[in-house]
């Protein structure tokens, strides 16, 4: 059933620590460093593959590989979180077994804090502790029932009669500690099913002679901002009375418990009214079944004496009124349109024609889209717009720009200004919205409508909710609201594993991750030399010359935008053989080259360039800090230099997944006399920097081969669950490079390989 590679480790290990997974690979590097960062060392690690379709399972074979602790256990199918913790158990050697869901962690010192207390209490069967609750926003709440642990802590060793009030502890496995002589004696074993904790929470605290309490937070128990499979619709729920049969089960088994039949009778009772109440968990064609089921519980094991509980009863009527919404709408357009207006006033009508707009049928035929908060016609809605017009002609776009804008849709192609009529007529009645980043936070999305988030990088820095710890990269950001806007998104779009990860842990919502591939690459895998050399001419760049693109980031601490490198100083160091291109972040409106360069023909400013694809194109090298243009660039398996003169700080301020300066995607230097040097010296074109590339394309160029955007079209707007799979980096053709020609003398010592 499973497959196993361990390293050596102690013949018995004082823990055995289980750690079940599926579908957590944002998470799971957190959960295990957690147990692997502990002083406490005598344990084994026990991770267990839940057949997971993620990238769990070469995170724990990686995990496995560095540390002779961790156990990597992969199932062969996926059997749910019960039988993943029995093929931990059975292949547990430890004296204490824990269990530890992988989206959790353990706090440091706990676990020697865990056996510090059994050996005070002589070894019990049974250690409970203490855990706190984090949330999504970075809040950290403490266990309700705190107190009765506290109270329970003071009396040393007890059997559950002693202190019967443990039975009100959410119902968990891993806030316990298990001697695993216990577990064998009685022969206890995880059921499958949605409440497998139930049945084995209650037996095990019930026949447990010897517990002992740790009023210590030892876990931090993550609340998933999604909820977890038991605040789903289905009737899944209706598992819930198999598990309590098996507790009650237990309970005719073993007659000397009978004093435990009334307080898991309320406690069953307790559990069926939660379902019921909790919004959204069962179906509204299940309820009635569930009462019926519900009532037969009670009958059967309800203790002589002991009467039924109340029920509480929903009603909720929604109403439409079409007609009126039509006239109320030609009202507000006829009022809305003089532009003296005082401004709440105009604001007041157009939130009635938004309002009225959103009574009226959905268009299925629009699809309205945007880039950059409305800055431009670019980026992957770009891309995925021009091919909509090809494989879905039927469904008309919409573009939301302002005048402002740096680049604009082809003729023919409808476009609304941000907050005008126009605009809440297209967010009322669209289908389909297509944005890199999120549309206002007014906007409400209705029944039928389908929202597609297709971001604008890889991360590199930390994003959305991961940034609760960061408030100098939060900039006074809201989560709550962005969490709000983000709930609106049905999918979400990705170029790479590590991407998807990423945007699971910054954006926890329901939407549907895509891993298709970014649709602006699609330019730069299909690039012809032809291509290459349209984009050089457009620039102007003079034959025999190599081109350096400049593309540093936004620093956001930084009040102002602040010139990085020298750029007119490098310029000159690096010789008339070199042109460099410069493009500043789009949060800045001035040139870089305004911080006292007077530019020349070897230095360029390319910030308002229509296109960063043609940029990219037109390079032999792109010199970045840690702007995410990187990740598309190693497309075209060119050389990359990074920049990193104030790395320390960035990742201090504004957080980062990952070390660049480990993970380069080529040669990285530190100084402005080093980024001067790498070109003079021709090290920037070198098998070291080749090297480096080759790791880097492998894990962020994952799924961008080339048909990205068909890809998303094909699912998206016409349907369709099969789409072309992604061809692997190795199968695809690399991008011609710029022809330039050399002289011997001039080339650098990778050129100098074929001039």
């Amino acid at each position: 059933m499973t497959q196993t590679h361990s390293h050596s480790a102690s013949e018995t290990p004082f823990f055995s620590i289980i750690v079940p997974t599926y579908k957590v690979q944002a998470f799971l590097r957190d959960c295990l460093d957690s147990v692997l960062e502990q002083s406490f060392t005598d344990y084994e690690l026990l991770v267990v593959n839940d057949c997971s379709p993620d990238g769990c399972g070469e995170i724990i074979d990686e995990y496995a590989e560095a540390d002779s602790r961790v156990v990597a256990m992969h199932l062969e199918q996926n059997v749910g979180l019960g039988r993943a913790r029995n093929a931990g158990m059975a292949r547990a050697k430890g004296t204490y077994v824990l269990f530890l869901d992988s989206d959790d962690t353990v706090l440091p010192g706990s676990l020697q804090a865990i056996a510090r207390r059994i050996e005070e209490t002589d070894n019990p069967d049974l250690v409970i502790f203490d855990y706190a609750r984090t949330h999504w926003n970075g809040r950290v709440t403490p266990n309700a029932r705190a107190d009765v642990l506290a109270e329970a802590a003071q009396k040393g060793v007890f059997p559950l009669s002693g202190q019967p009030e443990l039975l009100g502890l959410l119902q968990v496995a891993w806030n316990k500690a298990y001697r695993r002589d216990f577990l064998d004696q009685w022969g206890f074993q995880y059921p499958s099913g949605y409440y497998e904790d139930t049945p084995w929470t209650y037996p095990v605290m019930i026949a447990a002679e010897t517990i002992a309490v740790l009023d210590r937070v030892c876990v931090y128990y993550r609340q998933r901002r999604q909820g977890s499979i038991l605040h789903s619709t289905s009737r899944k729920h209706f598992d819930v009375f198999d598990q309590y049969d098996l507790v009650f089960k237990f309970l005719a088994e073993n007659p000397k418990f009978a004093e435990y039949q009334g307080v898991i009778y309320e406690r069953m009772i307790n559990h069926f009214r939660v379902i019921a109440d909790s919004p959204g968990r069962l179906p509204n064609d299940a309820r009635a079944e569930f009462q019926t089921r519900w009532n037969e519980e009670e009958r059967r094991y309800r203790p002589a004496g002991q009467g039924a509980p109340a029920r509480t009863k929903r009603q909720l009527v929604p109403a439409k009124h079409q007609q009126k919404a039509r006239k109320t709408a030609q009202w507000v357009k006829r009022k809305a349109k003089p532009t003296k207006l005082k401004r709440k006033l105009r604001k007041r009508l157009l939130e009635t024609y938004y309002k009225t707009q959103r009574m009226l049928p959905v268009k299925n035929d629009v699809a309205v889209f945007a880039a950059y908060w409305n800055a431009s016609y670019s980026c992957n809605p770009a891309a995925i717009h021009e091919k909509m017009k090809e494989l879905a002609p039927g469904i008309k776009a919409v573009w939301v720009l302002k005048d402002s804008a740096t680049s604009r849709p082809p003729k023919g192609v409808s476009v609304v200004h941000p907050g005008s009529l126009g605009f809440w007529k297209a967010m009322a009645r669209g289908k389909y919205f297509v944005n890199n980043v999120n549309f206002p936070p007014s906007v409400v999305k209705r029944e039928g409508q389908v929202h597609l988030q297709t971001h604008h990088g890889t991360p590199l820095k930390r994003m959305g909710v991961d940034l609760a710890e960061y408030p100098v990269g939060r900039s006074g950001m809201n989560l709550n609201k962005l969490m709000e806007r983000v709930d609106r998104w049905d999918y979400s779009l990705t170029s790479n594993s590590f991407s998807t990860a990423a945007w699971d842990r910054a954006y926890p919502s329901f939407y549907e991750p895509l891993e298709y591939g970014y649709p602006r690459n699609d330019q730069l895998v299909n690039a012809t030399a032809a291509d290459v050399a349209a984009a050089r001419e457009k620039l102007g760049i003079a034959e025999g010359t190599k081109v350096i693109l400049y593309t540093p980031t936004h620093r956001d601490y930084h009040d102002s935008p602040k010139a990085m490198l020298d750029l007119e100083k490098f310029a000159e160091a690096i010789g008339s053989d070199y042109t460099l291109l410069v493009r500043a972040h789009y949060f800045y409106k001035k040139s870089l080259l305004a911080f006292g360069s007077s530019g020349s023909a070897r230095l360029v400013d390319v910030s308002t360039h229509p296109s960063v694809e043609e940029l990219y194109l037109a390079s032999d090298c792109l010199l970045v800090d840690y702007s995410s243009v990187m990740f598309d660039y190693a497309n075209l398996d060119r050389p990359i230099v990074v920049f990193a003169n104030d790395w320390e700080v960035y990742r201090t301020t504004r957080g980062t997944y990952f070390d660049i300066t480990v993970d380069s995607p080529g040669l990285t230097v530190r100084t402005e006399e080093e980024v001067t040097e790498v070109f003079t010296s021709g090290r920037w074109n070198s098998a070291e920097s080749d090297a480096a590339r080759a790791v880097f394309r492998k894990r962020f160029c994952e799924f961008d081969d080339g048909r990205a955007a068909e890809r998303v079209v094909r699912k998206v707007f016409l349907g369709q669950d099969e789409v072309p799979p992604v061809l692997p980096i190795g199968e695809r053709p690399v991008p011609p490079r710029p022809a330039v020609r050399q002289t011997a003398e001039a080339a650098t010592p990778r050129d100098r390989e074929t001039v």
